[in-house]
């Protein structure tokens, strides 16, 4: 029964906004990578990954109360002054490979939609839907780590905890659909998704490097901070709805024309 306190119903709101914050970067790949799936299959593997991926996160939730400290210690060090040096343990690898892992699936996906054989080249890329499912679990394990952390920084209590991951994942599962609904609607916000993901690839790799105290030249890696994050998406997306518009208006001067010219004798 003391679970059920003002305090942790309160944490328990904070945590499942924090959650969905935290998960918006997470829902566009899921969406965007659902796209490899045979077409039939797509709803079914966004909803069969993001269950799967819940119960892990779950058991990631109890591992890190329990060994967050192992997550924390130095795996390996090196030190070339004025050169490289850097300090990494677990949660900085996984943390950099799930940034190099989005980085090289938004640019491949941003070359695929400058290719000419689109078609052809649409079909070759089809993966399965088990092997989907997998990558869609593994990044969103990635993504977890944030947002179990930050959620252990408000409370110590892991049932609130897991109920915030729970809802979490319910809102996923039903925000999926309808994020790839809309993007499938409206291709042209695709490119501006695929941007986007590159710019999560560069902000997880700042973490990592934050994470491992990694030095290049004798500059220390900075962390992209969210608020960064945050502004430079709206400043994309606002440019992205100017050049439609402006785009839209050109075309409609170029038909005006076109038809003025018709109209003449």
């Amino acid at each position: 029964m003391d679970l059920f306190t003002l305090d942790n119903l309160i944490t328990l709101f904070l945590l499942i906004l924090l959650q969905a914050v935290l998960g918006f970067d997470n829902l566009l790949y899921i969406s965007l990578e659902s796209k490899r799936a045979p077409v039939e299959k797509q709803a079914q593997v966004r909803k069969w990954g993001i269950g799967i991926a819940v119960a892990l996160r779950l058991v990631l939730l109890v591992l890190l109360v329990q060994l967050v400290e192992k997550f924390q210690s130095s795996v390996f060090a090196a030190k070339w002054e004025g050169i490289l040096e850097f300090d990494f343990n677990l949660h900085a690898i996984i943390v950099l490979f799930g940034g190099i892992f989005i980085i090289y699936t938004a640019m491949k996906e941003i070359l695929h939609m400058m290719s000419l054989e689109e078609h052809d080249a649409t079909e070759k890329r089809r993966s399965s839907a088990a092997m989907v499912i997998v990558w869609i679990v593994m990044m969103n394990l990635v993504f977890s780590f944030d947002s179990i952390l930050s959620a252990m920084a408000l409370t110590k209590v892991i049932p609130v905890m897991a109920v915030a991951i729970i809802a979490s994942g319910i809102m996923m599962i039903v925000l999926a659909d309808r994020v790839s609904d809309f993007l499938q609607k409206n291709r042209m916000y695709e490119v501006l998704g695929l941007f986007i993901l590159f710019v999560v690839g560069i902000m997880l790799i700042s973490e990592g490097g934050h994470l491992a105290h990694m030095k290049i030249l004798g500059t220390e890696v900075q962390q992209m901070t969210k608020a960064t994050f945050y502004f430079v998406i709206v400043v994309m997306a606002l440019s992205d709805v100017v050049q439609s518009r402006y785009q839209r208006k050109i075309l409609r001067e170029k038909k005006a024309i076109h038809d003025a010219q018709q109209s003449q004798p």
